[in-house]
């Protein structure tokens, strides 16, 4: 289906999907170097492949999803194809170090070392290469700092673009799209995502012309299956079996499967089994032979059955890493094998050359030698708290084969490239910090997503782990949807709103920030205002140049022309407001008698005064009898001039006017008093003394008439073009009010953060816009969760006189996060200078939480100092050993963590710049703490 600037590919894996476009373009030349790309590969593109490929060489920008496996990456290898081509620079991003440094070692095999840089923060290889890997967070501060490094880039690839939804650091890369010079071509590679076109509406908004792909074939088609007691039974059935008719149901009908219906029958009896040969020669059909299925079985015989049923290697995904760590031992203590002797041979070659730079203590205490085993076993585990060095050492010998099951963590659903021949997944539910709950259609799609190895693999196969309560229709509902809904965790910080105030100003941010995604999802209409907005601005600056003037400034004249016809408008309604306020005080002098004459409407003629009254709403209002003796109450509102007597005429305190007599007398008298005896007539004219002068006019006037323009023989086509420029500009100001008035919620966030950063002494504003004090700029280089923390720290001074070991494990305080997420003191301190740095610490904290509960922000975490003593004992030299004794945390964690301090300690290296000593001091730190396994992992080994 083909929807305005997208090109959507369903199921469809061949060439054929754009065979017509694609001959009809070659026609005009314009795909030889796609061909010549096509030519280097050693197998045919697939359709959606080539459309994303043409759609490049065509100048748009590109949203790619597709599986996990279909050969998404092969696209942003195309754009690296056509920049060198063009001698531009292409820039492929990863959001993790391990997929920075697998894709780099993947372009040094097709291009070689000298095209291809690598930058991830710790790690810099041929940083001005034309070709440069590196995380996400390395462009988005490139931008920021106006890299020259960015010079003739031409490319950006970001793969697993996804991420986006990472609620830690998904941010970063809608920073990074927002911002990209418009003339940078953008590749985008994802997952499959239900709501591919919403974003790719968003990145043809901010991006231009965008083609969407989106590709549900998988390259290995996916075979879902439940295992009962050993046994594995296909989850949906063959709807051709003739057998099925009796089992189908309208409401599966309508679902568009078919339920097995022995899976129906464990559903409603677990301990009877009725089963057959199936499709691919598992016991998964249904028989007329009856047999009993035991419960749940321990996990090696599952991987005893799934080595039976040809279905490794796996991923067996348990959803906790003590799970994944206690049944590596599980296995190990029931002696499981799947692999052979050779296999072993290279197993413990690479081992033993991945780990002998490690310390033989520090083996000890990361239990190398079980984890060996279990590796020798063809068994490993995959988490977070795992030693890096050891996640990619199992990473490797998975991809090569030599690995038959990986008990993981959903981690690795986002991690690095690691298929699989089959997924298991053990239960549906997962912890997610508070309760246990179902994982959603979008979570099993991913987690299934590693399933079916292309080139090796001719289906892939997806396992439920049966177990007594779970309802085959949850399970065949989560297999069947392909739902993974893709959702902005964009939000302003106090790092990122001072890097754009100091980039843009304030405006200009603002309009940023009313461009992300969040924003666009939170209400899609404010984008596009947003947008008419930039477009309107860009006609503006057009307008303003065509009515530019040679004389002189002819836009400063035409204020001058706009303020004397204002003025001369105020001043008449002065005048008239003037004369309503003097005419109803002759109203108010009137006296019962008194003859007047009302100059028209059904007024007009003389009357005489009866009596003067305030009506019911507080109106002035005259009783009078006109000349035809009728009784009439004159408003002061229709009375526009001062009304003076001409004559006067005694009337009895009695006489109201009611009856025709009276009103009779009345007119006669009136008639005799003016013909018979008429007094001249007074001078009722405006006396304008006490009206304020026009000396405002005149000066207003007099500036016009001298400006060098008033006597430019252009200045009516001056005039016409200043007249579209103020139209437009009215039209613009009223859609930014739409924009305030709508949920701009993202710059409302911005606006307070500004707020609160003028309170704090990091910004200050004139009347044009918003700036950055000497804090502001440093703030601008601290990245992190508690960066804002860090920096009011070190504004006072919180590292002073500090030697390295109390450096580290005072700077472990704003980076370290406890499971538990809560502040704990500590009852006992290394030292007393740590104790009296961390009281600097928390105390800082304490104000700005509650300045930021004031501002209505998100609370900044508190300090945690749950990492001070394993970071102090570590950088005084202690073992491995030593240090995770005494620590709650796994040794994977303790090198995440202080790979963390590390890298904040080179921030604030590079923040005080001007100041040696902090300097020197951080750089000693990082010294004395780069050693041993964190010295190894840094290297990237």
């Amino acid at each position: 289906m083909t929807h305005t600037g997208c090109y959507v590919v369903e199921n469809a894996p061949s060439y054929d999907v754009t065979k017509n476009m694609m001959e009809k373009m070659m026609d005009n030349g314009s795909f030889n170097l796609l061909d010549d790309f096509a030519h280097t590969l050693n197998f045919p593109l697939d359709g959606f492949q080539r459309d994303a490929c043409m759609a490049i060489e065509q100048n748009k920008n590109v949203l790619v999803a597709a599986p996990t496996g279909a050969g998404k990456t092969l696209v942003g290898e195309f754009a690296i194809h056509r920049a060198l081509h063009e001698r531009k620079k292409a820039f492929y991003t990863a959001p993790i170090k391990a997929l920075s440094n697998q894709k780099y070692h993947d372009l040094v095999k097709i291009y070689g070392e000298d095209a291809i840089g690598l930058l991830t923060g710790d790690t810099s290889i041929n940083s001005e290469a034309q070709i440069v890997v590196m995380t996400t967070e390395v462009l988005r501060n490139m931008l920021y700092d106006d890299s020259s490094t960015l010079e003739e880039l031409g490319y950006v690839v970001m793969d697993e673009v996804h991420y986006l939804a990472d609620r830690a650091r998904g941010a970063v890369w809608e920073e990074v799209i927002i911002n990209l010079p418009e003339d940078i071509l953008l590749v985008s590679l994802s997952a499959t995502i239900s709501n591919a076109e919403e974003f790719g509406d968003w990145l043809d908004t901010v991006r231009g012309e965008t083609q969407i792909i989106v590709s549900e074939h998988r390259p290995v088609p996916l075979l879902q299956h439940m295992m009962a007691g050993g046994e594995l039974f296909d989850m949906f059935a063959d709807e051709k079996d003739p057998r099925l008719a009796k089992y189908r149901s309208a409401q599966e009908t309508s679902k568009g499967y078919v339920i097995n219906p022995r899976l129906r029958q464990l559903k409603s009896s677990p301990r009877n089994s009725h089963y057959g040969r199936g499709r691919h020669g598992y016991k998964s059909g249904y028989s007329r032979h009856p047999r009993t299925i035991p419960g749940r079985i321990p996990r090696y015989q599952i991987l005893q059955n799934l080595d039976k049923n040809a279905l490794l290697p796996a991923i067996y995904f348990i959803f906790s890493r003590n799970g994944c760590d206690d049944a590596v031992k599980h296995c190990i203590a029931r002696d499981v094998r799947l692999t052979t002797d050779r296999e072993q041979h290279k197993i413990l070659e690479y081992v033993t050359e991945a780990t002998r730079h490690l310390d033989h203590l520090d083996l000890q205490a990361l239990d190398f030698y079980s984890w060996k085993d279990g590796l020798l076993r063809g068994i490993a585990a995959h988490h977070a708290g795992l030693l890096p060095l050891y996640k990619d050492v199992v990473e490797k010998l998975f991809s090569q084969g030599l690995l038959k099951v990986v008990f993981a963590t959903e981690t690795l659903a986002l991690g690095i490239n690691m298929p699989a021949r089959s997924v298991v997944l053990e239960k549906l539910t997962k912890f997610n910090g508070e309760n246990h709950v179902d994982i959603t259609p979008g979570q099993y799609t991913q987690l299934t997503g590693r399933a079916g190895r292309r080139g090796i693999d001719i289906e892939g196969h997806a396992v439920v782990i049966w177990k007594r309560g779970l309802d085959p229709d949850h399970v065949a509902s989560l297999a069947s949807k392909r739902t993974y809904p893709l959702d902005s965790s964009f939000s302003p910080t106090y790092n990122m709103s001072a890097n754009l105030v100091a980039r843009f100003g304030t405006y200009e941010t603002k309009k940023t920030l009313e461009s992300s995604f969040a924003q666009f999802q939170a209400d899609k209409s404010v984008v596009g205002v947003a947008q008419r907005v930039r477009k309107n601005e860009r006609a503006l600056a057009g307008y303003q140049k065509s009515l530019s003037c040679e004389r002189g400034d002819y836009f400063e004249y035409a204020q001058l022309v706009r303020a004397v016809r204002t003025e001369k408008k105020n001043l008449e309604k002065r005048r008239r407001s003037y004369i309503k306020a003097v005419a109803l005080e002759s109203l108010k002098s009137l006296r019962s008698g008194d003859i007047i004459e009302l100059p028209g409407g059904r007024y007009r003629g003389y009357a005489t005064v009866l009596q003067c009254r305030e009506a019911r709403d507080g109106v002035l209002e005259v009783d009078i009898i006109n000349e035809k003796a009728q009784h009439r109450a004159l408003p002061s509102s229709k009375v526009e001039a001062p009304i003076e007597p001409v004559s006067y005429v005694k009337i009895p305190r009695k006489v109201r006017g009611r009856s025709v007599k009276e009103r009779q007398d009345i007119a006669s008298r009136m008639r005799t008093a003016l013909y018979e005896g008429r007094p001249p007539r007074r001078d009722t004219s405006l006396s304008w003394e006490g009206f304020p002068s026009s000396d405002k006019l005149e000066n207003l006037r007099q500036q016009m008439q001298e400006h060098p323009c008033h006597e430019c023989p252009d200045k009516e086509e001056h005039a016409r073009w200043e007249e579209r420029w103020r139209k437009l500009d009215a039209t613009t100001q009223t859609l930014r009010r739409q924009i305030d008035t709508r949920t701009n919620t993202i710059a409302k966030v911005f606006e307070r953060i500004t707020r609160l950063l003028e309170d704090y002494g990091y910004m200050y504003h004139d009347e044009h816009d918003y700036y950055l004090t000497e804090a502001g700029e440093n703030l601008r280089r601290l990245h992190g969760e508690r960066e804002f923390l860090l920096s009011l720290c070190l504004e006072d001074g919180f590292l002073d006189g500090l030697d390295s070991a109390a450096t580290a494990s005072v700077i472990s305080a704003v980076v370290y996060h406890s499971k538990s997420g809560e502040y704990v003191p500590l009852e006992k301190y290394p030292h007393r200078s740590i104790e009296l740095s961390l009281q600097k610490v928390y105390s800082h904290w304490e104000q700005l939480s509650s300045s930021e509960r004031r501002s209505r922000l998100p609370v900044t975490s508190a300090p945690d100092f749950g990492f001070v003593w394993s970071t102090y004992q570590w950088a005084r030299g202690k073992s491995l050993s030593e240090v995770l004794e005494h620590a709650d945390m796994s040794a994977g964690d303790f090198v995440r963590w202080m790979r963390q301090v590390i890298d904040v300690l080179n921030q604030i290296s590079h923040v005080s710049v001007s100041d040696v000593q902090l300097r020197t001091q951080c750089e000693a730190t990082v010294l004395l703490i780069r050693r041993g396994v964190v010295m190894t992992e840094l290297e990237g080994r």
